[in-house]
């Protein structure tokens, strides 16, 4: 298997999907998606305490065999427990630190109805909980105005990296919270790529957690270290 180590940060790009991405229950060619040069892939697995992506399987497996680095997410619903919801997609993933790995990531756009200082606690209680089953660091995937306004802006967070959802075509995204720096990229929503059918959300990463091959667990990836 070919590592990507080495590439340039503006290089390491990839999207993310759903059952969206499934259109009529067709496939996804990843081999197709890694040869047209994305590295990595974040795959919804989760969402409230009800919901399995039917296709995280499948994909999870095609992924791995045709090279792509996997991050797998959580769609948040803060008016259930957020333990139970870490332990449900814990569950699913079964691990999320082998190799090509990403981080789980907590994907954190809907309030439950709850106001900041109730919200602000449960994402800290669903962040601790998901670390504690898998060992590693989440993300927290969100978007400026959501994170200003049902999480009043707050800077609890900024030790987590950052997965930024702006649509805008600026040089670079809006940054709330206090983060010094954001470590994805979401820059649109109507990408498209070889191997998925319809549009799809595309992503950069931005070097900030160090070697994009290291952060994703690749198989003899190297030692080398980008900019962070």
């Amino acid at each position: 298997m070919a590592t990507p180590a080495g590439l340039a940060h503006a290089d390491v790009q990839g999207p993310d999907v759903a059952s969206w991405q499934h259109p009529g229950g067709g496939g996804i060619n990843w081999f197709a998606v890694r040869g047209a040069g994305y590295s990595f892939a974040m795959l919804k697995a989760t969402e409230g305490l009800n919901y399995v992506n039917p296709f995280f399987i499948q994909d999870s497996l095609a992924m791995r065999v045709a090279g792509v680095a996997r991050g797998t997410y959580h769609f948040a619903r803060p008016d259930a427990s957020p333990e139970l919801q870490a332990a449900l997609y814990a569950a699913t993933v079964l691990g999320q630190n082998g190799p090509l790995d990403l981080p789980a990531v907590l994907d954190l756009e809907d309030s439950g109805g709850l106001p900041p200082d109730a919200l602000i606690d449960w994402t800290h209680r669903y962040l601790n909980t998901v670390q504690a089953l898998t060992g590693r660091q989440p993300i927290i995937y969100t978007y400026p105005r959501f994170w200003q306004t049902a999480m009043a802006d707050t800077n609890q967070f900024t030790a987590y990296p950052l997965w930024i959802a702006d649509y805008r075509g600026n040089d670079q995204p809006e940054v709330p919270g206090g983060w010094p720096n954001w470590t994805f990229w979401q820059t649109t929503s109507s990408g498209n790529i070889p191997g998925i059918g319809g549009a799809v959300d595309l992503n950069i990463y931005s070097g900030a957690r160090g070697d994009f091959a290291q952060y994703a667990n690749f198989p003899f990836a190297g030692s080398s270290r980008g900019s962070s």
